[in-house]
């Protein structure tokens, strides 16, 4: 695979093709020249910030739960973990879980680590926490593991549909 001067792949292989189309539905088709491909995997917030060269934080997760056996989606920053109990409380649901992978692959129609926070197969409650808003740019999967875009956080969050909350997990 030949790469361009900062180490990503060129633009045309980028986007998963699902991802791509929601992107072109929602008028977003510029960001295209903005998702950014790695040759090795960015699944974790971790692996993707060391590989944009960007905070932790700075990173948005799509994590899917399930709130009563209903998929529910949860964006999150990179540096934080999701409070499944205030997850709970925010929907008024009796049980929430960690959604199972052929569940989150069945809703959204990505595999785990590469979930973007729209463009989604079926469509979802979908919560974001607040502690998005603490950068200027985010960056969040395009579909693929190995697939990134940057985008700011109030836009990222109004075209995922998202109800702005707080449900972070506090340092003990």
């Amino acid at each position: 695979m030949t790469t361009t001067t900062d180490g990503t792949a060129p633009e045309d292989s980028a986007a998963h093709p699902r991802f791509a189309e929601a992107l072109r539905e929602l008028g977003l088709a510029d960001l295209h020249a903005r998702i950014r491909r790695f040759p090795d995997a960015t699944r974790t917030a971790a692996e993707a910030a060391a590989a944009i060269g960007c905070e932790l934080s700075q990173i948005c997760k799509s994590l899917i739960f399930a709130a009563d056996g209903v998929p529910v989606l949860v964006l999150m920053d990179g540096a934080s973990r999701v409070d499944v109990e205030l997850v709970r409380k925010e929907l008024g649901a009796e049980k929430v879980t960690r959604a199972r992978a052929d569940v989150v692959r069945e809703t959204t129609g990505y595999a785990i680590g590469g979930v973007p926070p729209f463009g989604h197969r079926t469509r979802t409650r979908v919560l974001a926490d607040r502690s998005l808003l603490g950068h200027d740019i985010v960056w969040a999967a395009a579909g693929t593991p190995y697939t990134v875009f940057p985008m700011e956080p109030r836009t990222l969050i109004a075209h995922a549909g998202a109800t702005l909350v707080d449900v972070r997990e506090l340092a003990s």
